[in-house]
């Protein structure tokens, strides 16, 4: 006996789950949108044109633009704050160091940039919405 509708149970479900995400999960999202528009630049040379270039900034730009449409909720406000200082100094290092770095092809430079500082501020700022959330 087919079952027509069966299928449909995981991606309503699915969809379900993204349409109820809050704004502090999609910005985690759109910073993962961010990073890997900066990994794509970095894992493929001939990506690393105009057209891409210009991916990463309006990928960043959307980071920054939802999260200075946020408000601290009740009780989170150092989180908050530490969450919008840590964004400002990873899209700073991002800007003027390691898209620089990676146009540049210099490749100890942006793998020591990327694999330090901003992995540690990456994990920071998910671990500043994951408390966010709670």
């Amino acid at each position: 006996m087919k079952r027509p509708l069966a299928f449909l149970i995981p991606l309503l479900l699915a969809a379900g789950t993204a349409l109820q995400a809050g704004p502090f999960a999609q910005l985690k999202e759109e910073i993962a949108t961010a990073r890997k528009e900066l990994v794509t630049m970095v894992l493929h040379r001939d990506q690393r044109g105009p057209e891409q270039q210009k991916k990463v900034k309006e990928t960043a730009e959307a980071v920054s633009a939802h999260l200075a449409k946020l408000k601290a909720p009740a009780g989170k406000e150092a989180e908050f704050k530490e969450l919008g200082a840590t964004w400002n100094a990873f899209r700073t290092t991002r800007e003027k160091e390691l898209v620089p770095a990676i146009l540049a092809n210099q490749k100890d430079r942006y793998e020591r940039i990327g694999a330090g500082i901003q992995k540690e501020r990456l994990d920071r700022m998910y671990a500043l919405i994951d408390a966010i959330e709670k």
